[in-house]
């Protein structure tokens, strides 16, 4: 994941060790030990209950004072017994996000492996299970836990590498059943049964003594939500992404398309907008010879931004005209986002519109675990609904290699795989609780077919796939890959072979840590064979997209979070020896970049890439195009980066993690999935109030991840010598286009996937494309913004809210229902509620939700007003507008 320095602190939760006494509940008790069979340990797997307990994240003098300002949380590990198990000889591998500070002294020990990987070993004094006992394991891990979801489930029992027993048998490891997750029968969503509940609010909710993030509860939102002011939009004319100019008929007339539509092509290719009208039918508006005439036209006279369109809606016909055939796409779009699922009218008006940006991407990582082509296509479905134009796909991480490259087998072969074999003989280490079966959903790969089929479908919606496969950090599947391949073509005695694509120097013995605790996952920058794997996967790739009709054009490389790598590597000492413009093993980051850009310029593709790798950099050094992911977090003024990147002329894409980092919670709740680094929270309200013109100034109404107020510095800063460190955008340059992001380390399934993404899409679209009049214009001489600097008047404010109510209503009362439709597994909101003399009142960011409630362990019941409650337990939930799908139920009290 793009975790910047500190996407530890994330998850991070899991991991660590404290010291305390295990508990034991037979603690006299002796088992007379047995000889492990494979029986016992299946037996075993099956009936052992694992249970994890978070016990504070209040620091203490036995954190490590030399990590992390100290800072470290408790956890504890439950193992229950059901039945005697009187055996040695056994391990148990698990994945934490951190790696473990301390463990208790007693009959467990925990070692980390790699990455996330950690085994549990038993010590000399562990005297086997009685039948109904528990024994504990306390630990301390880095920075803290604050999500229910940190914790990896697919805990693995294995015989333990170091006993004779693996000599005497084939041994098959388990996964212990307990460690399994579930899918919650109301939402669909994961949940992690073995994990015990957080409810504590400094211990199991809060960072530090300081942190003012407030648990998003059942009364919170009820405020937070009654606070808002009411929509005013007429939902006949609404489109998302708003258009740039509606102007409504007074008439107040409508014309009703259930009769269907009679397109007449004139000038418009049908090829070009054929996935257009199959939505449009979808919804229940079909191409008919008896339908409302629909006349297109590529008007040469027509000044408009590219993918502009003007859209007339009249009496008896409807027109679109546009300057090129996308624009004519998009007006066909806000037909589609006129109409309800259940009204088929659409006013008569007229639109003028054109995109606020040219680059308006959805980034999705496949790499860290697998989602299904299926999902790829229908991502791309809604993302062409919503005006979205780039499909920025991450293929290749530490955890896996998903795109299949000819003449390099060994990738897929073994690089799509995560099972249990710790020589990584036949798959990668079993990273991010991937279990013991490579045919899990978390596995797998795109064949050349498939990768094509994914080009043709998104071009058929004018949306670009820029492929990304990460380097020269984030390499290990390849890595791990390409040393199988040497020891296959070594076997065979093809010494050339061998050595023609390695990525590592075999006599390297730095000592690193990657930001997910790789200690091998940086392709060595010295090595000719590095630059020759790159080259040989750029042309496959490049020849993928040749073949399918739709050119490569630019790839994105990542080049970022590179860590401490090749300084004790031979083959690189001899290399900055050779080069004068190298001085010591940080500099290879901005030469193996350089170098690659060069690569890719050979072939006729612009680079992309990360902003912290592509910052080393020499611009002269640098093809003419090229662009930037910005990515710092802003209240760790992240805009100071990004806007030193746009003025020395590159292309750069918006892509901040506190508000475009669709991996994160949507509130603040232990219960809510996803990482935190940057944010508690990232609702689609945050999305939609997001200003991409004008970084800075969110220090006035947007909190850092504890939920305090920042400040923004936007002001020319020099160094000592005069040279300019950051300072304001200049008056000619802007950002290209914003891009969400979704990295996928605890994103199992397909349905958890678009539950993070949607609606949070939708208010992505938004800004990509409409500039709203509440937005702060940016400010070129520079300011220095907080919540006191007021740049930002009550009357912007304002208008930004009453948008938001329109914005909000617009998607409940027309939007679900499209993607209900399209069997997206959107997030339904929590609800607010509140109880008030006995009387239960229930409301929610999205009006006009079906809203339920429950009393005790009684049905749910429907919603419509204020109502009589007398128990003391109080639950409620919203559901989906047609479906029986439910939202996370709310205590209320």
């Amino acid at each position: 994941m793009k975790n910047p320095l500190v996407i530890s602190l994330l998850s991070m939760a899991l991991l660590s060790a404290c010291n305390s006494e295990p508990e034991q509940s037979n603690k006299d008790a002796e088992v007379s030990m047995a000889t492990l069979n494979q029986s016992a340990l299946d037996g075993f797997a099956k009936s052992l209950k694992v249970e994890f307990e978070l016990v504070t994240n209040v620091a203490d003098d036995k954190c490590d004072k030399a990590k992390h300002d100290g800072l470290c949380y408790q956890g504890r590990i439950h193992f229950t017994a059901q039945q005697d198990f009187p055996y040695r000889d056994w391990a148990i591998y698990f994945s934490l996000i951190n790696p473990v500070q301390t463990h208790s002294e007693g009959e467990f020990a925990i070692t980390h492996v790699n990455g996330d990987l950690h085994k549990i070993s038993l010590s000399d004094t562990f005297k086997g299970f009685k039948a109904g006992e528990t024994k504990s394991l306390d630990f301390r891990a880095d920075f803290w836990s604050l999500a229910e979801t940190d914790l990896i489930p697919n805990y693995i029992l294995t015989v333990d590498e170091t006993s004779e027993l693996l000599q005497s048998a084939n041994w098959q490891p388990r996964v212990i059943e307990s460690t399994r997750t579930q899918i919650d029968p109301e939402t669909g969503l994961e949940i992690a049964p073995f994990v015990q509940e957080y409810t504590k609010v400094r211990e199991q909710f809060k960072r530090t003594d300081t942190d003012e993030t407030v648990w998003a509860t059942a009364n919170v939102l009820f405020e937070r939500n009654a606070n808002k002011p009411k929509s005013d939009t007429d939902l006949s004319s609404a489109i998302i992404p708003t258009p740039h100019t509606v102007i409504v008929d007074d008439s107040g007339n409508s014309i009703d398309l259930s009769a269907g539509i009679k397109v007449v092509f004139n000038n418009v290719s049908e090829e070009s907008v054929a996935t257009a009208l199959s939505r449009l039918a979808s919804l229940g508006v079909a191409q008919s010879d008896s339908g409302i005439n629909v006349e297109l036209q590529i008007a040469g006279d027509t000044d408009q931004f590219a993918g502009g369109y003007q859209l007339d809606i009249a009496k008896n016909e409807i027109r679109i005209k546009a300057a090129d055939e996308i624009g004519v796409f998009y007006g066909l779009q806000s037909i589609a986002a006129l109409i309800g699922v259940d009204d088929l009218t659409v006013p008569e008006m007229q639109v003028i519109d054109k995109p606020h940006y040219d680059f308006r991407g959805m980034f999705v990582d496949v790499s860290r675990n697998f989602h299904s082509q299926q999902f790829l296509f229908d991502l791309i479905d809604q993302m062409a609904a919503y005006k979205l134009n780039k499909l920025h796909l991450h293929l290749a991480d530490d955890e896996g290699w998903r795109l299949e490259i000819p003449g390099l087998e060994e990738l897929t072969e073994i690089g799509s795989k995560r099972c249990f074999d710790l020589s990584e003989k036949t798959c990668l280490l079993p990273q991010l609780g991937a279990g013991v079966d490579v045919n899990s959903p978390v596995n797998g790969f795109f064949s050349v077919e498939q990768y094509q089929q994914i080009l043709k479908y998104a071009g058929e919606r004018h949306i670009q796939v820029i492929p990304s496969l990460d380097m020269p950090g984030h390499s290990r599947a390849a890595i791990v890959s390409m040393k199988r391949r040497y020891d296959k073509y070594m076997q065979a005695g093809e010494l050339e072979k061998a050595h023609q694509y390695m990525l590592h120097d075999p006599e390297d013995t730095t000592v690193y840590s990657s930001v997910q605790y790789y200690n091998d996952n940086t392709i060595n920058a010295c090595m000719d064979s590095s630059y020759a794997f790159i080259g040989k996967v750029m042309d496959e790739v490049k020849a993928m997209h040749s073949d399918a009709g739709y050119p490569l054009t630019r790839y994105h490389i990542g080049a970022d979070e590179t860590a401490g790598a090749w300084v004790e590597s031979p083959k690189c000492k001899s290399f900055i020896e050779q080069h004068d413009d190298l001085q010591k093993a940080e500099d290879l980051v901005g030469y193996f970049i350089e170098r690659v850009a060069k690569i890719l310029a050979e072939r006729d593709i612009e680079v992309a890439g990360w902003s912290d790798g592509m910052s080393h950099t020499q611009v002269e050094n640098m093809p003419q195009v090229v662009q930037a992911n910005a990515w710092g977090v802003l209240f760790w003024q992240g805009h100071q980066a990004a806007h030193n990147l746009v003025n020395q002329g590159w292309e750069v894409v918006v892509s901040s993690p506190d508000v475009m980092y669709f991996d994160f919670p949507y509130e603040p709740d232990p219960k809510e999935h996803g990482y935190y680094w940057a944010s508690r929270h990232i609702n689609t309200e945050k999305i939609f109030s997001f200003m991409p013109d004008n970084l800075p100034a969110h220090a006035e109404y947007w909190l850092d991840r504890e939920d305090k107020p920042y400040q923004s510095d936007d002001t020319l800063t020099k160094d000592e010598q005069g040279n300019i460190q950051h300072g304001p955008l200049h008056k000619d340059k802007n950002f290209v286009g914003i891009q969400g992001q979704l990295w996928s380390e605890n994103t199992r399934n397909d349905d958890l996937a678009e539950y993070k993404i949607f609606p949070r899409l939708l208010a992505l679209a938004e800004r990509a494309w409409h500039s709203p009049q509440w937005a702060l214009p940016y400010d070129h001489e520079g300011q220095v913004y907080d919540q006191s600097s007021n740049k930002i008047s009550a009357e912007k404010h304002q208008q930004r809210q009453q948008a938001w109510a329109s914005f909000a209503d617009t998607v409940a009362n027309k939007e679900f229902a499209k993607l209900d439709l399209a069997n997206i597994h959107y997030r339904i909101p929590t609800v607010g509620a509140k109880v008030e003399d006995g009387k239960l009142y229930i409301n929610s960011a999205y009006p006009g939700l079906p809203l339920q409630y429950r009393q005790g362990n009684s049905n749910w019941l429907d919603y419509t007003a204020p109502v009589d409650v007398a128990s003391d337990e109080i639950w409620v939930r919203a559901k989906a507008p047609t479906s029986e799908r439910a939202g996370r139920a709310l205590k209320v009290r």
